[in-house]
């Protein structure tokens, strides 16, 4: 992986047009984009669609990336992420009985093969996921792993949607302190 100051390089050249600062940052990125679209829909074949558009919408929208306000990985990330919870949630219009695994509760921990895949950044944020209390880490992971809404983890936790906002940005703080952010 590049670090963040090369990946805010390359989307500064790929905002002036520049085709191979493109491929290497797709060819940097897009495992990690991947999973994290793959998670959501939980189907590779709309996986691979989600993370074509993602690529378009980086390609054209890269003149608008501020490194100030996040993260280039960050700022990729929550391109797929809303794009992969656009169509979770057009499905769940349609019939949540279809695709019931969409609204699972999110595993305590990755599965074997996951596990021996990870790099040492995610294992440091696992770690420091897994010292918030049980309910909040629950709250994290459907947040931001499962792609779960404000209204439904309100629903979830039996919370006002204000108090989930507050317990999720109160965890990340924490999360972010945790990796010394």
């Amino acid at each position: 992986m590049l670090t963040p100051a090369e990946l805010v390089g390359l989307i500064e050249a790929v905002a002036k047009g520049d085709q191979a600062a493109f491929e290497r940052l797709y060819a940097a990125t897009r495992a990690k984009l991947y999973g994290v679209v793959l998670r959501i829909l939980r189907r590779q074949d709309l996986a691979e669609e989600v993370i074509q558009e993602t690529y378009v919408k980086i390609w054209n929208g890269a003149g608008r990336f501020d490194p100030a306000l996040s993260s280039p990985i960050t700022w990729m990330a929550s391109i797929a992420r809303n794009r992969a919870i656009d169509i979770v949630r057009k499905k769940s219009e349609t019939s949540i009985e279809e695709e019931p695994q969409a609204m699972e509760v999110a595993a305590d921990s990755p599965d074997p093969l996951a596990r021996r895949e990870m790099t040492e950044e995610l294992k440091r944020l696992l770690e420091c996921i897994g010292r918030l209390e049980p309910d909040r880490q629950r709250l994290v992971l459907l947040a931001y792993y499962n792609g779960w809404s404000r209204e439904q983890l309100a629903e979830k936790f039996a919370a006002p949607v204000n108090t989930v906002k507050t317990w999720l940005r109160r965890s990340m703080l924490d999360i972010r302190e945790c990796l010394g952010l």
